[in-house]
């Protein structure tokens, strides 16, 4: 590193130099180097590794007075490893050119031009232009406009919050002078020396912000009827018996409902809000069983309609206290089911503080999990095999399901007969036919995928015999099968198929961020990674057709990447109503909450989503949500997204 210092100083024409901890989760996972030079120029030298994935960015920038980019340029690689390059100038003259990996352009218009792909420090840069800048606003480039507000101090240290280029506002600590001092989210820190001891007060002041945002936001955007509830006129959407009902009625009081039946037979009590779906589609509030929930999420999920979801890993006290929020209903959320993660020791091992290398720790693991209400622990990959058997016995022992990752170094049939109820991730059982690949650790369990695929044969009699072993041993698969699309697609610089009927409603910054994303086609390799998609949806509906139980889950950009799920089992050749069934009423079964949840009966949550459109003919129309009803409440997706700053459609 000291070679570094001296040579980034070197280039810089500098002798001032500071280096800040990268860190996931309080694990250090890289560094910061930032040198300015005498004449202005700063050099940023960015890398972290996150289980062989992670940044390396390298740029060089020069401000005028006002702290406005007059020159930027980088190189590097994005998290999954796509390199790039990237370049802003604005010339004597005021005229701006820019060029990167997304998009080029040129103009006259002032404003502070924000990178695709920056360093952390650039939001300090941007912040102090702020400080500066009148009235604390500025626009942006190539648009938007980014504004400053003022936050608590924690002794030498300023928070400022940056409006404008998220959905939320985006926290920067900065030190007396204006110097960056933090960086700071759920679950990524950078910091310098004077800011790292004092990590648990940052965090703590900033969760009280957020903490207040969302509060307003929930109070702002919430409808509690004063009394009953009654929706008119309704398809409803029969999840056990694959059936629809024409001219439905379903009658709320409270939290529950307490009758449904034909428009004509159930009649509307004297305190009754009446909501007329006129013709629409009303169904069970969605599931997501495949989350790791941080900023908005909770809010993505009721524009979605998703109702019920489960965490497959987080920050545990953290999340525990927002689990409360959710149900408190001073955050925006689903009712979230909690799956703890249990991990090895080692130097790809992930990013959690729950790591245990003894059957003693392991358990321990557990009965902290289940004394905590969770309903099922996740092992992560680099759990050793061998303790996957201890781990199991003690969770069903609790009352706790077992689920995850197959660890490096086992395959899928080993860890399901050491008692696993559930694999994570459609990869790993394309990878249970290839034990050659033994480390799974790293980005390789993902970038294999599309060469296994390509040898593989799905009529070879082992295949027929895995499905027929995962469905006598109850097996539940969690495939999240927009996660191997996004990886697949074949164009890093576009968003995810998931978020393409949406990207373009984002917040500015926010979809230029989205634009990135897929692993980089090997030359050569065009035709093999064209077809990995193709290979995984058959392998889902052989999986489906073969009686595995199959639960959707996102495991990504929470709301509409679920419904982009939906879209790819409907493509795998899935039915619509089949579909529709696995997101509802099949995850109520499957983690024990069915008498709740899971279809609209008497008795249960009222938990409901009313669809402008009919997913059993066309299944993008579940992206067509009207209101989101959970517990009674009313959310209304138009105004959310407006809230978070998305255009209309």
């Amino acid at each position: 590193m000291r070679r570094l210092l001296l040579a980034l100083a070197f280039v810089a024409g500098a002798a001032c130099a500071r280096e800040d901890r990268v860190q996931i989760h309080g694990n250090l996972a890289g560094t910061q180097v930032v040198t300015l030079a005498p004449d202005g120029t700063t050099v940023a030298d960015y890398r972290f590794n996150d289980r062989g994935r992670g940044d390396v960015i390298q740029a060089r920038w020069r401000l005028d007075a006002a702290g406005l980019p007059l020159a930027y340029e980088a190189r590097g690689n994005d998290y999954w490893k796509v390199e790039f390059t990237e370049r802003f100038e604005r010339d004597a003259a005021g005229l701006a050119r820019w060029h990167n990996r997304i998009e080029s352009g040129e103009t006259r218009a002032p404003g502070f031009y924000l990178p695709a792909n920056p360093p952390p420090e650039f939001l300090g840069v941007l912040a102090r232009a702020l400080l500066k800048a009148p009235g604390q606003r500025l626009p942006l480039l190539p648009a938007g406009e980014a504004r400053l507000e003022p936050g608590p101090r924690h002794g030498a240290l300023r928070l400022v919050s940056v409006r404008g280029i998220e959905f939320t506002p985006v926290p920067v600590w900065l030190h007396e002078n204006g110097d960056t001092a933090a960086v700071v989210d759920d679950w990524f820190e950078v910091l310098d020396a004077d800011a790292a001891p004092q990590l648990a007060p940052l965090q703590a002041a900033q969760q009280a912000a957020a903490q207040a945002w969302h509060a307003q936001l929930a109070r702002q955007h919430t409808h509690t009827p004063r009394g009953a509830l009654l929706i008119r006129g309704a398809r409803l959407f029969d999840p056990e018996h694959l059936a629809v009902r024409e001219g439905t009625s379903v009658l709320v009081r409270g939290e529950r409902i307490v009758r449904v039946g034909p428009d004509a037979d159930v009649a509307a009590p004297p305190d009754a809000e009446v909501l007329d779906a006129a013709g629409r589609f009303l169904m069970p509030g969605l599931w997501d069983v495949h989350q790791h929930f941080s900023n908005v999420d909770g809010v993505f999920d009721l524009i979605a309609g998703v109702t019920s979801a489960r965490d497959m890993a987080n920050d545990n006290e953290p999340m525990l206290a927002r689990v409360k929020r959710f149900d408190a209903g001073t955050e925006l959320g689903p009712r979230v089911l909690l799956a703890g993660i249990i991990e090895g020791v080692g130097p790809l091992a992930g990013p959690t503080d729950v790591k245990v290398d003894n059957a003693e720790k392991a358990r321990a693991a557990v009965d902290w999990y289940a004394d905590r209400g969770y309903a099922q622990v996740k092992i992560y990959s680099s759990f050793s095999p061998a303790l996957v058997e201890t781990v199991a016995e003690r969770a069903h022992e609790r009352g706790l399901r077992v689920s995850g990752h197959v660890p490096a170094f086992t395959y899928a049939r080993a860890f399901v007969e050491a008692g696993a109820d559930e694999i994570q991730h459609l990869n790993f059982i394309l990878l249970n036919f290839f034990p050659d690949v033994k480390d799974t650790r790293t980005r390789d369990r993902y970038t294999v995928l599309a060469d296994r695929l390509a040898q593989f044969d799905f009529s070879d009699g082992r295949f027929a015999e895995f499905v027929t072993f995962l469905r006598e041993h109850h097996t539940v698969l969690d495939p999240t099968m927009v996660v191997l699309e996004g990886l697949f697609s074949g164009e890093p610089a576009r968003a995810a198929p998931a978020l393409r009927p949406v990207v373009q409603r984002f917040p500015a910054v926010v979809k230029r961020r989205q634009l990135s994303g897929a692993v980089a086609v090997p030359a050569g390799k065009e035709a093999v990674y064209a077809q990995a998609l193709p290979g995984l949806l058959r392998m889902l509906k052989a999986l489906h057709d073969g009686g595995v139980t199959i639960m959707p889950g996102s495991d990504g950009f929470a709301g509409y990447s679920l419904h982009r799920e939906l879209e790819l089992y409907a493509q795998a050749g899935i039915a619509p109503a089949q579909v529709l069934r696995l997101a509802t009423l099949v995850p109520a079964r499957v983690l024990g909450v069915e008498r709740d949840r899971g279809s609209i009966t008497p008795g249960k949550l009222a938990d409901m989503v009313l669809i402008d459109g009919d997913p059993l003919q066309r299944m993008s129309d579940v992206r067509r949500v009207h209101r989101t009803i959970k517990g009674g409440r009313i959310y209304e997706p138009a105004a959310l997204e407006q809230a978070l700053g998305m255009s209309p459609p």
